[in-house]
């Protein structure tokens, strides 16, 4: 995996969750699936739309869905179906072990790390949980906590304040457009972990 880490140090580090630190986007998009037929939705869900809001709040998902197609599927309860449909799949996650080994050098280094999810929270800290990730990550920044998700600056701003680091020390591993939009608007540098169709990135570069 080719990804562009920066040989200076940052202040804090922030990272998104879902195909940054673990792989776990073909899963995602296989409970999308399955949670949209589940409520009716008869449109094409394709794999390139899924991967153009990674990063983006569960149930806005649904809710961009609705204003797309001209549904009306309750946001919260299709958010909710999905994830527990997701929660059968845990056992295929695997660690990206570049991105984990980088936040785990810094974190013994005594540099702050947080994570900056669109997921639900309770989907984060279980996901945590099971890869191991926890003890690490005890700081987490998840839409329940902000008045708007991804591509907004919002959670990036609060994994910075609860880190007590400056917005602008900061560095983001994301790996969707949404999540680096929203390090931009934050003035916070960022990697691009490549995805299916990202390519690594960062500011300035």
């Amino acid at each position: 995996m080719d990804i562009a880490f920066p040989s200076n140090d940052y202040a804090g580090y922030i990272f998104d969750l879902d195909g940054t630190l673990i792989d776990s986007m073909p899963a995602h998009f296989r409970a999308w699936t399955a949670g949209l037929r589940g409520a009716g939705f008869k449109e094409d869900f394709t794999e390139d739309l899924f991967y153009s809001m990674g990063g983006v709040p569960t149930a806005k998902i649904v809710e961009m869905l609705n204003q797309r197609h001209g549904t009306t599927m309750d946001p919260l309860a299709v958010a909710h179906a999905k994830e527990e449909i997701y929660f059968t799949m845990l056992a295929e996650i695997r660690l990206i072990e570049p991105v984990v080994a980088f936040a785990r050098e810094k974190h013994a280094k005594g540099f702050p790390v947080s994570i900056a999810s669109g997921g639900m929270r309770h989907v984060v800290r279980k996901l945590l949980e099971v890869t191991g990730l926890s003890e690490m990550f005890p700081i987490i920044a998840t839409p329940e906590d902000v008045a708007h998700g991804k591509p907004s600056p919002d959670l990036f701003l609060l994994a910075a304040a609860r880190m007590g680091v400056p917005a602008r020390e900061c560095l983001v591993f994301e790996d969707a457009e949404p999540g680096r939009q929203a390090a931009i608007a934050a003035g916070m540098d960022y990697v691009m972990v490549p995805s299916r169709t990202l390519q690594t990135k960062r500011a300035g570069a």
